[in-house]
């Protein structure tokens, strides 16, 4: 009887079980398991054949929107804009066939044309729950097994943030039993919940205003996107504008008060855990109880359109801008009060990373360098800033690095398997997305469990990348 009991709880519908367990190379979150957009995984392709790896399965009807794919225990998670609502959906891992699909508000317009399509924030999965951010600030936890929702905040409202011209773009930081969000207002730029219950843990301001950033640069001007995401070829999210409740977000208060369109990570410096977030008008981080701990400005842009997570790595925290600005390196100091001291190390114009993310590996930092009008990869010196090359036939996109290879998605669709090497561009193979919509390439691609997932908006592709 008690075999028999068992048997039931593991296979009851709505168990807090999963039916497969997480897998080792999962890819749970934005960024992936380390929130750096590297997987571990080994045991991948090298090289691709001329017309690129093997497709494994396509799926189709999943809705407009950039939301980058996360992987867990068998199911792909993402977001879209269906008809009039906003959506999660959960796919099979193994055919990409839909297990449930939940609406968690009505689908917001934002006033900008780009990348109005849809949500552009990640999933987050932490277990049996799922957390997500639409677009006008919503913010939901669900069940990973059927989509309920378990809690639901509308954070822009309740904390008088101001909605940003592209729409709030984030990712949800899980840390311990706090589920971190950026609402952008006055009193709480950034707000920690208890992840199960949804109840506010506490609030926190913008850190003491730093050294402004320089003036915008006419580049910025106004710009004709992506998460999480941020701008494209023509435009992107803007920096917010006028705050207030529910309010939209713009370009008229300069480079803005409030979120931009980066998510935040958690850091270790001194045995101090740390969260670090890039908002409109900087680079901040607060301690695990919401106390300011330090500032830098000079990477966020004048128009606040600030979109790539920022990196911690060898003991340097770097954030980086599009529109004329770059990036910049900070040792972090501890002062006697507890505060920190962001300390600038360099700054370089040569990383002007737009949204498509960066990438440190082996003293090397790969990314994007380029705005509105295009650009190409670039690799940096992590500690120096120093160019060690540029490579024009690899153009402006997001990265994501698995089995010691970089994956670059072009906004063009082409999609290029790159071998690291800071002496010189080592193209190991690639290939163009067939079908491609009208769109700029905006999702970036995930290597999760021998498979490549390539988005473009309705349609999700995974290709089969481990090596035979």
């Amino acid at each position: 009887m008690r075999l028999l009991a068992l048997f039931l709880a593991l296979t009851a519908p709505g168990s807090l079980l999963f039916a497969e367990t997480a897998k080792q190379y999962d890819w749970p979150q934005w960024q992936g398991p380390n929130r750096d957009a590297i997987s571990q995984e080994a045991g991948l392709l090298p090289e691709w054949p001329k017309d690129g790896p093997a497709l494994a399965w396509k799926t189709t009807s999943l809705g407009g929107g950039d939301s980058t794919p996360s992987i867990a225990a068998g199911r792909v998670f993402g977001m879209s804009n269906r008809g009039d609502d906003e959506v999660v959906w959960a796919l099979s891992e193994a055919d990409g066939k839909e297990i449930w699909a939940t609406k968690i508000g009505p689908a917001y317009s934002q006033r900008m044309p780009q990348s109005k399509e849809g949500p552009g924030g990640t999933p987050t999965i932490d277990g049996d729950l799922l957390y997500v951010m639409g677009m006008k600030g919503n913010v939901a936890c669900l069940k990973v097994t059927d989509g309920e929702v378990v809690w639901k905040r509308d954070l822009a409202d309740e904390y008088k943030g101001s909605i940003p011209a592209w729409s709030f773009r984030e990712s949800a930081l899980i840390d311990g039993d706090k589920v971190i969000f950026t609402p952008g207002g006055d009193e709480a730029m950034i707000v920690a919940l208890h992840k199960t219950t949804g109840e506010t843990i506490w609030t926190s301001k913008m850190p003491g205003a730093a050294a402004a950033p320089a003036e915008p640069p006419a580049e910025a001007g106004a710009p004709p996107e992506r998460p999480g995401g941020g701008p494209g070829r023509e435009g992107g999210p803007g920096g917010p504008g006028r705050g207030g409740r529910g309010g939209r977000g713009g370009f008229g208060r300069g480079p803005g008060a409030g979120a931009a369109y980066s998510s935040a990570i958690a850091i270790d410096v001194d045995g101090q855990r740390q969260y670090v977030q890039f908002a409109a008008k900087g680079l901040f981080a607060v301690s695990t109880d919401g106390k300011p701990l330090w500032r830098y400005d000079r990477p966020a842009n004048g128009m606040g359109i600030n979109c790539s997570t920022p990196i911690f790595k060898d003991g340097l925290v770097f954030a980086a801008s599009a529109y004329g600005t770059g990036g910049g390196a900070v040792k972090l100091e501890k002062k006697e009060d507890g505060t920190y001291e962001a300390e600038e190390v360099y700054f370089t114009s040569s990383m002007q990373n737009h949204h498509g993310g960066m990438i440190v590996h082996d003293g090397a930092l790969y990314g994007g360098n380029g705005g509105n009008g295009g650009g190409f990869l670039a690799c940096l010196d992590f500690q120096t800033g120093d160019v060690l090359w540029r490579e024009r036939d690899a153009q402006k996109g997001s990265l994501t690095m698995a089995g010691d290879r970089l994956y670059l998605r072009t906004e063009e669709g082409e999609v290029i398997l790159i071998e690291p090497n800071k002496e010189k561009y080592v193209e190991k193979g690639r290939f163009m997305q067939p079908d491609r919509t009208s769109s700029p390439a905006w999702a970036h691609p995930v290597v999760a469990n021998g498979k490549l997932y390539i988005r473009d908006h309705d349609t999700l592709y995974a290709y089969d990348v481990k090596a035979k």
